[in-house]
């Protein structure tokens, strides 16, 4: 029984959501940030778009939290929608204060563009770049505090609830894997905190970097945390598609400037959908290119904004144009091949406005939460503002509990006395690769429950494989991750399955009709 670290306040995830928490409670508190890579790795780094608050004087907080509602389709928390709204023009003005290089116009307001759902220009961004710029600033301040250490190259484990590891009793910390020294080591805090990010590396295709395994939805459910609506999995409608690009996305700042969406013909489709056209919600956006996909046989679609003037693209979206322009499109001139890609977890651990979860001491903030902002359908630009307003709220309440807090007591080493060296590795990217592929045919963008039954079928197998090899062989970064994976696999498509409408991100062909009541899907730990 010992500890190796033990803080005040231990952050799992090095984003915008850990790293603002960390800051605002570090003056006041020891702080052990985890990174599964360098601290600027992860999602917060590749947002493009912007942050949605109210600042200007023809907008408004009800008009916000109306459009929130609206893209929400009738699951949203109406109180969280108002509380966070509200919260929007201080989680800005801190952000400024630390140093955000926001856009500004030329006579000295900051530029404000618009997003699809979006009914007035709210959304603050720095050029087409936000999450980088948001990142950098965040990873200066945080590096220059003497309360925090940051350990890069670490990844969580498990949590620890009860100095036995017991399961039961408060979160005292977690097992955390140091990659380069290949072993697992016992950090202890009086609080720990969830920020993790989402899970849409369970699919194929996707915008988010390599990282978005669903770590701590993973974590927290293996905790006894419940969970909420993991059924609603936001497809990005536009991905750059080329072979070379994989990953990158194009923000929906571009259909907000007056960016097209075209066939392969050249004729618009998206009136045919919806009458907002390109800037419906982007479920509906993304549904209608994969239908149109489909229906034609094509590869993808095309989104247009060369003609704007060239001066316009280029101080609007310079990196969009860079990157582009290094796969041989220059959008200028050409449409942009995309595709819909997995981007976003609207679901995840259930949470309050302070971020606590169902285990005392144990919080969960960003992507990873389910705090009811979301609904069926996150809308564009609100997630950054979740990470800081929550980020924010979470370090209030931990600040006000943590003299009360004792300090944690020794907790029980990580045991490998009965497991190996694997001299199967391959069966862990085999069984990466399968899973993926299952979510991604039979778990995507249209449903059905035959489809969704096969999934379950497949991951129920894929479970038990990954968790023998789990209990038999020294843990590996890969194999961490595939168990997350599987683990937030099989909670999508159990919550998928209890959805007998379509709304929102769920669409299912067995029920195209939406309820009469809206109800949310709460998953309880055994």
């Amino acid at each position: 029984m010992a500890n190796d670290r033990v803080f005040d306040v231990l952050i799992i995830g090095s984003g915008a959501a850990g790293l603002t928490l960390a800051l605002r409670v570090a003056e006041k508190a020891t702080v052990g940030v985890i990174s599964k890579a360098t601290i600027d790795s992860g999602s917060t780094a590749w947002a493009q778009g912007g942050i949605a608050a109210v600042l200007s004087a023809t907008d408004s907080f009800d008009s916000h939290v109306e459009d929130t509602l609206i893209a929400g389709d009738g699951l949203c928390d109406p109180d969280v929608v108002r509380y966070t709204v509200e919260k929007g023009p201080e989680a800005i003005q801190w952000l400024i204060d630390q140093g955000m290089p926001f856009d500004t116009k030329k006579d000295g307001p900051y530029h404000l563009t618009r997003e699809g759902g979006h009914s007035h220009r709210r959304v603050i961004h720095a050029k087409d770049a936000t999450g980088k710029a948001l990142k950098r600033t965040l990873d200066e301040q945080v590096r220059a505090h003497p309360n925090i250490t940051v350990l890069e190259s670490h990844m969580a484990v498990d949590l620890i609830r009860g100095a036995d590891n017991s399961g039961e009793g408060p979160c005292l910390g977690a097992y955390i894997y140091d990659i380069n020294a290949a072993k697992v080591e016992v950090f202890a805090a009086k609080a720990t905190v969830l920020a993790t990010g989402g899970a849409s590396r369970v699919y194929l295709y996707s915008s988010n970097p390599d990282g978005s395994t669903g770590d701590g939805i993973a974590m927290a459910w293996r905790a006894g945390c419940r969970v909420a609506d993991l059924e609603f999995n936001q497809f990005h409608p536009t991905c750059l598609y080329h072979p070379e690009a994989r990953t990158y996305l194009i923000t929906e700042a571009v259909r907000g400037e007056g960016g097209q969406l075209l066939l392969p013909d050249g004729e618009r489709f998206m009136q045919r959908f919806d009458e907002r056209g390109e800037l419906a919600p982007r479920d509906v956006v993304a549904r209608a290119i994969d239908y149109e996909i489909k229906r034609l046989g094509v590869d993808c679609v095309f989104l247009d904004i060369s003609h704007k003037k060239d001066k316009f693209i280029k101080k609007h979206f310079p990196n969009i144009r860079k990157r582009c322009k290094k796969y041989g499109i220059d959008i200028t001139e050409e449409a942009i091949p995309v595709v819909p890609a997995a981007h976003y977890t609207c679901g995840g651990v259930v949470t309050d406005k302070s971020g606590h979860t169902d285990v005392e001491s144990l919080y969960c903030i960003g992507e990873s939460s389910a705090t009811g902002l979301h609904g069926a359908n996150r809308m564009a630009s609100n997630s950054l503002l979740e990470c800081i307003v929550f980020a924010t709220s979470a370090a209030e309440d931990i600040l006000t509990k943590l003299d009360d807090l004792p300090p944690p007591p020794a907790l029980r080493d990580w045991d490998e006395s009965k497991v190996t060296d694997s001299d199967e590795e391959v069966v862990v990217s085999h069984n990466w690769d399968e899973l993926r592929r299952t979510m991604w045919n039979y778990v995507g963008i249209v449903r059905t429950d035959k489809r969704l039954a096969r999934a379950q079928h497949r991951v129920d197998l894929l479970q038990d494989e990954i968790q023998e090899y789990y209990g038999n062989f020294r843990v590996t970064p890969d194999l961490l991750e595939l168990r997350n994976l599987v683990t937030v696999s099989d909670l999508i498509v159990r919550s998928a399955l209890e959805r007998k409408e379509s709304r929102g991100l769920h669409y299912t062909l067995d029920y195209p009709d939406m309820a009469a009541e809206a109800k949310n899907t709460v998953l309880v730990p055994e």
